[in-house]
């Protein structure tokens, strides 16, 4: 680590702690040269596997891209992109693994996205999954309803008698 005052490459850690998100370490550390302190932030590099068999950095903004263009003419907001993609990457870090299958990816963004606006979801899910006719649509949407009457009735159970 080189010092960001002086540029000398030896630093001592002074003190390491689990930053407030849970997913990273903070270290405070000094230069050995000019004595001066900073703080460093480490974290965790997701790595998606493509089809290919090449691997790439995850990066937040590239799974957003996909999801924005479903969203396009919803009423979604660039903060609701921004919860979604932090939902999608907590997601993924919790499975614990450095590496994801591209796959994996597209998987972890559908719940996320059918919660936050169902033609948004069947958008996406229309170009992930390959739906071919119209009868993948009506399956799709079959499903959603399928739920949502299932946490109707949960949310308001019949009453007994």
């Amino acid at each position: 680590m080189h010092c960001p005052f002086c540029k000398h490459t030896d630093t001592k850690v002074l003190d390491s702690r689990v930053a407030d998100d849970g997913c990273s370490i903070r270290r405070r550390r000094m230069c050995q040269d000019c004595e001066k302190r900073f703080t460093t932030v480490e974290a965790m590099q997701l790595t998606v596997l493509k089809r290919s068999g090449a691997t790439e950095p995850f990066t937040r903004s590239k799974a957003i891209a996909g999801v924005r263009k479903a969203c396009k003419g919803r009423p979604v907001d660039e903060d609701d992109l921004a919860r979604l993609g932090q939902d999608v990457e907590d997601q993924l870090r919790l499975g614990g693994s450095p590496e994801i299958a591209a796959h994996e990816v597209g998987l972890a963004i559908l719940a996320p996205l059918r919660r936050l606006d169902e033609v948004a979801y069947l958008r996406f899910a229309s170009v992930y999954r390959g739906f071919d006719s119209a009868a993948d649509f009506e399956n799709e949407i079959a499903m959603l309803r399928a739920e949502r009457q299932l946490q109707s009735e949960s949310a308001h159970p019949a009453p007994a008698g």
